[in-house]
């Protein structure tokens, strides 16, 4: 116990990769990108993009090295994540902390110094939700999941910002998108694995409500609330006809799925679930950075 509070031995460069949460980090420069671009002038500033990255990666993998420093013991009572660096002993949590401050810390300067202090504000304020509100409500409420998408649908807006140095009303929407995008993306991992998630003190929705109704029913709304959300910007002329063609099929399909979980309750249609909320977003962001073509 001693050394996986204070020193592990054994530790290698993958060990500290994996406290990075690489599919995540992935997928907050990813979003990033996308804000970036679709806020930027007619050319890309392609240096203040790769710093804009840069510096996303650096704070998003330290707050995901942070996250895994506080919540070992939980992790440490769950299969799906019981072989983590920290709960396995490869890496203590002294090791983990100090890892994730430097990354959470040198994102946000460089940011502040090479994009602009709006990014660079956006970029803490993010970590700071992500580790102080949406972690440690994690065990005590099945509404953490709303928390924790607040963090999780700013990095397109720090993508806006670095390029105009505002948050416009796009930028707003590119936020309430990702948003609400989480919700049923969370509730299907959360159906998947709630007896995972009971055995680690996690009050998820779907470990609390066994029946499934009330996360069926939040399941429907939002899937139905991210189809008008999207369609939005058609109204104003925004994007042009491809996108709302595209964005409505990818909407009905993603609703459909959530109707489908509703009706059948069956961890086969939560996985379908997952699955389409993955394959969803990145195809409806392609959708939105050809319409600006």
């Amino acid at each position: 116990m001693k050394a996986m509070l204070i020193g592990a031995h054994n530790a290698g460069v993958p060990d500290f990769l994996e406290l990075t949460k690489p599919r995540i980090t992935i997928l907050v420069v990813a979003t990033t990108l996308v804000g970036f671009y679709l806020g930027a002038p007619d050319s890309v500033p392609v240096l203040l993009l790769i710093h804009t990255l840069i510096g996303t990666a650096f704070t998003a993998a330290g707050a995901s090295a942070l996250n895994m420093a506080m919540e070992w013991e939980s992790d440490s009572r769950m299969r799906r994540t019981e072989k983590r660096p920290i709960p396995s002993g490869r890496l203590s949590v002294l090791q983990s902390i100090v890892f994730g401050l430097f990354l959470c810390l040198s994102g946000s300067l460089y940011l502040l110094f090479l994009v602009n202090p709006l990014t660079s504000a956006l970029s803490a304020i993010t970590a700071l939700l992500y580790l102080f509100a949406y972690t440690p409500l994690k065990t005590r409420t099945s509404l953490c999941t709303v928390v924790g998408a607040i963090p999780g649908a700013i990095p397109p807006m720090m993508g806006w910002s670095a390029v105009r140095s505002s948050l416009d009303f796009e930028a707003w929407w590119l936020f309430a998108i990702l948003f609400v995008w989480q919700l049923p993306h969370f509730l299907s991992i959360a159906w998947l694995y709630r007896e995972d998630y009971e055995r680690g003190g996690f009050p998820m929705l779907p470990v609390i409500d066994k029946d499934g109704q009330r996360t069926s029913r939040h399941i429907i709304l939002e899937t139905s609330a991210l189809l008008c959300i999207t369609l939005s910007p058609v109204t104003l002329g925004v994007f042009h006809e491809a996108y709302f063609i595209g964005a409505t099929l990818l909407g009905l399909v993603f609703l459909y799925m959530g109707l489908k979980l509703a009706s059948t309750k069956s961890a086969g249609s939560a996985r379908r679930l997952l699955l389409t909320s993955v394959v969803y977003l990145p195809c409806l962001l392609i959708l939105m950075m050809l319409s600006k073509l």
